[in-house]
């Protein structure tokens, strides 16, 4: 018997003819119109470098499900790169766009009928958005990511594009002319790819790979390379697969491939965004994962690998050490990772990696990790009863156990002129509320200050708390995601100027020195 396929329904002969016409008008064959309908939801704009190949990558992908015996339907989703909203009011607008995204993948899918999916993202927002819009829609799904981009050249040296950011502050301390600035910008960028480093848009490719629903090196390897391309229709082909076994995201995604994802995240030191991401595509999946789990995790997985901002390896280079499946395999010999959760592949975890090797100790260093714990922490304490979530693997050791006076705004926009116009002094904790996601609106990142604490040389001796978020490029005494925020009354609305704030990352707490009489009286006039 022949399989019963979605798109029939827009499809018949007789009581869909109209439908048929309009597909027909568009160049549709009869022969493509019997095929099982698989959705390419591109991302493609020409505005940033993240995107700019995904009009290629998703030519690929088509390609691949027509030498499988599909037929592509296309469309885009919207992208926006926080790179270029950064430190505006277009930043609010950023965390918002993920479900926007979600909503136009599940719009289209459901509303041509689609069979199956493959999603072609690379930035922040729209990895994980198109993956809940996916879920939502729960029919076969694999996604396709973009690629890291490589690393630029200066002067003999290697370069990446948090170097240009933190240097906007090295120029404002006086430290650097303002013509190597601009030469930095010609060189940091030097082609396609999500930012270099372990920032947002990779650990979130990193992630989808972790997670089964990714190509094998869907987190690694270079956006320049040709193998992006072979990837690409390797998904196309793949994906009919998936739709003939009637394999939906549902039947991958459990329990156990979340808390690898976590996992991964603790070994790597991934973006502080993946503890937003991950528990929203685990909700739209129908599964429970919180910020618990992640310090729980945290407090047994080691820390495995410094990327950049951590350290000096890129993307490019985890790739060349073994990737993602090296990670996983070693995560698996070390007892730390499920290897019996499922994949895209139609093989478990253990499966798919079982060969695999780390091809650079000094890269991926699971005999000698940096850490005996995970390169993110969950901090609570009075400050943030709920949690709040800090980079570790970012910090210097000066700066695990600090406390200074608050320096109160209402704003990012006020904390970046304070720091600006040198109003922040060595020892003062940089306390920014008013923008998690109610009193933002949106909860803007933050690398705009972090990254001039950086450039300045301050990161040794200054802290910043939030209700708001980061960039995975932010690095230092910067802890987000304060919990509750600000605006539904949280403790963080309650700081005074001058308050001392405790912060240690060795008993992973986060307090304001301030009597509980005092906060009650503060609160009562709140």
């Amino acid at each position: 018997m022949e399989k019963k396929l979605i798109s029939d329904r827009v499809k018949d002969r007789i009581l869909k003819a109209d439908s048929r016409a309009l597909m027909k008008g568009a160049g549709f064959t009869d022969e493509e119109l019997a095929r099982p309908f698989i959705g390419i939801a591109g991302s493609w704009t020409n505005v940033f470098a993240g995107h700019v190949n995904l009009d290629k990558i998703a030519q690929a992908a088509m390609d691949g499900v027509r030498m499988a015996g599909g037929t592509p339907i296309s469309f885009n989703t919207i992208s926006t790169c926080d790179g270029i909203a950064m430190g505006t009011d277009g930043m609010k607008y950023s965390l918002p766009s993920r479900e926007v995204i979600a909503n136009s993948v599940e719009s289209i899918a459901n509303a041509h009928a689609c069979d199956g999916l493959i999603l072609i993202a690379a930035c922040d927002k729209i990895i994980p958005g198109m993956l809940i819009g996916a879920l939502r829609v729960n029919i076969p799904t694999i996604i396709v990511t973009g690629g890291p981009m490589i690393a630029g050249n200066y002067m003999g040296k290697r370069i990446e594009v948090i170097n240009l950011t933190e240097a906007v502050g090295t120029v404002l301390a006086g430290k650097l002319d303002a013509a190597v600035l601009s030469e930095y910008e010609d060189e940091a960028c030097p082609g396609c790819g999500s930012c270099q480093g372990m920032f947002t848009a990779n650990s979130m490719s990193c992630m989808t790979e972790v997670l089964g629903m990714g190509i094998e090196g869907n987190g690694t390897v270079p956006a320049v390379h040709a193998k992006r391309f072979r990837m690409a229709k390797q998904a196309g082909m793949q994906i009919l697969k998936l739709v003939e076994a009637d394999v939906k995201p549902s039947d991958i995604l459990n329990k156990a491939s979340f808390e690898n994802a976590v996992t991964v995240d603790m070994m790597l030191g991934c973006s502080t965004n993946t503890a937003l991401h991950l528990p929203a595509i685990a909700r739209a999946a129908g599964v429970k994962l919180d910020i618990d789990d992640f310090d729980r995790i945290s407090k047994k997985v080691p820390h495995i690998a410094k990327l950049s901002p951590a350290g000096k390896h890129l993307l490019q280079d985890l790739d060349v050490a073994g990737g993602i499946p090296a990670v996983l395999k070693a995560g698996i010999d070390a007892g730390l990772v499920d290897g019996s959760a499922k994949t895209i592949t139609m093989k478990t975890v253990a499966e798919n990696v079982k060969d695999k090797k780390i091809l650079d100790a000094d890269v991926i260093r699971i005999d000698n990790p940096y850490s005996k714990e995970g390169g993110l922490m969950v901090l609570k304490g009075n400050l943030a009863p709920l949690g709040s979530v800090i980079k570790s693997a970012g910090v210097k050791p000066e700066m695990w156990e600090h406390t200074g006076p608050a320096r109160v705004f209402d704003s990012e926009q006020e904390a970046r002129e304070a720091l600006e116009a040198g109003k922040i002094n060595k020892g003062d904790v940089i306390v920014v509320r008013y923008e998690g996601p109610k009193g933002g609106p949106g909860m803007q990142e933050m690398l705009a200050i972090t990254a001039k604490i950086v450039g300045m040389g301050l990161d040794t001796e200054v802290a910043l708390i939030t209700d708001g978020r980061f960039s995975g490029a932010s690095r230092g005494g910067a802890i987000g995601h304060v919990s509750p925020e600000a605006a539904l009354g949280g403790p963080i609305a309650l700081i005074e100027e001058g308050d001392k704030i405790e912060i240690n990352l060795n008993k992973r707490s986060l307090n304001l020195l301030v009597d509980d009489a005092t906060m009650k009286a503060r609160k009562d006039k709140w």
